[in-house]
């Protein structure tokens, strides 16, 4: 029974989506995927569609609070005025400090300016999306073995990822699915410690990650006043710098 309900969403599903998008059509060979379409995606589109964002022209940002455990995701139609933020989720588990990863094995979630560079309808924590870790910077201040393999994934345990349940990447997946179907390549995502405002940089002026954290404030400050994403450059040093 269960088979013939996921063969008929695809089919259904199939319809609803002219085949233009050959990623869209891989990822729905996949019975996660499907699923996750015919429960989510309706209230999705829903939910854009109140806030005046059209599906087919998705953009999408994301944006993680390591203290708080706060997931956001924000949307805006491709290249038009600011985000919104249209849902917060629960970092559903952590590990390690705060302060950013460093090594193999140091169980740290990184911190920093990221990118979303690949879709797993398959992880062994149900469905996952994949950072582009170790970037510039962790390679310029990490050891020799700064670690790889960086998710936001479903399931509620971590050994440096981001787990979100397997309800919520769900919703996180498709929206970043349809964003890059819609054209989307540069997918950002941007973790921090806190938020990194004067008050708080100010109780954290004795850490020894503090250099890092006021390298990191420009490009946090540049989407929390604007809401538009700062151009982010990484310095020989290994410092972030927005241009």
């Amino acid at each position: 029974m269960r088979t013939l309900l996921l063969a008929a969403c695809f089919l259904l599903l199939a319809a609803a989506y002219p085949p233009k998008s050959a990623l869209r059509e891989y990822q729905l060979t996949y019975p996660r995927v499907q699923l996750a379409y015919a429960t989510k995606w309706p209230q999705l589109q829903l939910l854009l569609r109140s806030r005046k964002i059209d599906p087919t022209r998705l953009e999408v940002f994301f944006r993680v609070f390591k203290s708080g455990r706060r997931f956001e995701a924000w949307a805006r139609n491709q290249g038009e005025g600011t985000f919104q933020l249209l849902r917060t989720y629960r970092v559903a588990g952590t590990s390690g400090t705060l302060g950013p990863k460093r090594a193999e094995g140091d169980n740290q979630v990184p911190e920093g300016f990221y990118r979303i560079d690949r879709f797993n309808p398959i992880s062994t924590y149900y469905m996952s999306l994949g950072l582009d870790y170790p970037n510039a910077s962790d390679r310029a201040l990490g050891g020799p073995k700064p670690g790889s393999h960086i998710f936001v994934h479903g399931s509620n345990v971590t050994v440096g990822c981001l787990p979100i349940t397997d309800d919520c990447i769900q919703e996180v997946y498709l929206l970043a699915l349809e964003a890059r179907c819609a054209g989307q390549q540069d997918m950002q995502i941007h973790i921090f410690p806190f938020e990194l405002t004067t008050q708080n940089l100010e109780r954290a002026l004795g850490s020894k990650h503090y250099a890092f954290w006021q390298s990191l404030r420009p490009g946090f400050a540049q989407f929390d006043e604007h809401l538009t994403l700062p151009n982010v450059a990484v310095e020989a040093t290994g410092q972030y710098v927005v241009r």
